[in-house]
């Protein structure tokens, strides 16, 4: 006896089920896998800024004035918040210098002692000279220098970017 072409109900109502089952799985499936890869996919934060540092009449000529910030990182989930400081030497009106406050020995800070016109890492004591120079101690390099920088309608501004300095 041979198989009849038409479906039985049973077979019908399992087809309709099947169907209407994946649409759903689809609907409720696809935005949740979606916000899951989502961050894995996005585009990293970028590691180039501008950060402003106030008004240039701020720092004294002559004078290596520390300025901090922060800045925000996000990794997939995860949200970091660094600190990050700069010495600003200003030379004249319109020139500047702009020092990474790290020491280049073991990422300690350093800080500037006006009374030896240095900066003195207190970690292992490293010391630099106002223009950033070794003058003593275990560190590899001079200090990093940030050498972009803009000074518009009188507020000094420089080109951060991480773990690219001069």
């Amino acid at each position: 006896m041979a198989k009849s072409p038409n479906l039985s109900r049973h077979d019908f109502v399992k087809f309709t089920v099947g169907v209407l089952g994946t649409i759903m799985g689809g609907i409720v499936g696809i935005p949740a896998v979606g916000y899951l890869l989502s961050p894995a996919l996005k585009g990293g934060t970028s590691k180039e800024a501008w950060i402003p540092l106030g008004p240039v009449e701020n720092y004294p000529i002559g004078v290596p004035t520390l300025f901090t910030f922060t800045r925000s990182k996000v990794n997939g989930w995860e949200k970091t918040v660094n600190s990050y400081g700069v010495f600003v030497v200003r030379k004249s009106e319109s020139e500047v210098e702009i020092f990474s406050n790290v020491c280049t020995h073991l990422a300690c800070r350093v800080n500037w002692q006006e009374d030896q016109q240095e900066f003195i890492c207190p970690c292992h004591d490293g010391h630099f000279g106002a223009s950033g120079e070794i003058i003593s101690g275990p560190q590899p390099r001079a200090l990093d220098k940030f050498t972009e920088y803009k000074i518009e309608e009188g507020v000094l501004s420089f080109l951060f970017s991480e773990g690219k300095k001069e």
